[in-house]
């Protein structure tokens, strides 16, 4: 077990050093994520800026994961939303690249804040929807998912987790980034 444990370690680069970054680029880092924390704090659980990439790469996910068949191309738009970010996250864990391996993590899970308003609104289904295909069959993708799971009364609740998930995700993102300002200054 240790073996394979040491293997994904090696392949992951999980051992080797981060990549340096001046001080003050982690400062301006740390400035923009703020910003954008009390941004989308105070949007309170509204459609943010970045949202409009989110819901591309979202509705990019119905037809690709739909070739896997239809619970597949059901789930498939959060599926890939959540996909490309962690990804490129990984990708740059595994490269070292501290502010674009922050950068990719924060906003994988800043996409649980857009997730989880979206899933709040699977009951009163008020939120404009869009779609890649026929316009007279748009579906409410967590209304669907959370019927067929015979969850569906309990769409406010599980939204509430998802989105303290993403808040604390994005929060850890900008604390860990902040603790590198001490780990550059003292190597």
């Amino acid at each position: 077990m240790t073996e394979h444990l040491n293997w994904v370690m090696e392949w992951s680069g999980a051992r080797e050093e981060w990549r340096p970054v001046p001080s003050w680029a982690l400062v301006a880092w740390l400035i923009f994520y703020v910003s954008f924390l009390v941004y989308a704090f105070r949007m309170n659980g509204g459609f943010l800026f970045i949202d409009f990439a989110n819901l591309v790469v979202h509705e990019g996910g119905h037809p690709l994961f739909g070739w896997f068949g239809p619970t597949l191309g059901l789930w498939g738009g959060t599926i890939l939303q959540l996909l490309v970010p962690l990804l490129l996250a990984g990708h740059f864990f595994r490269e070292r690249h501290t502010a674009a391996f922050v950068f990719c993590t924060f906003f994988f899970f800043e996409n649980w804040l857009y997730i989880a308003t979206y899933m709040a609104d699977a009951r009163a289904m008020a939120l404009p929807l869009v779609t890649t295909g026929d316009s007279d069959f748009v579906e409410h993708d967590w209304n669907a998912i959370f019927s067929s799971l015979g969850i569906l009364p309990y769409d406010t609740a599980i939204a509430t987790v998802v989105r303290v998930v993403g808040w604390g995700g994005m929060l850890a993102c900008v604390g860990w980034l902040a603790a590198r300002i001490k780990t550059e200054r003292h190597p």
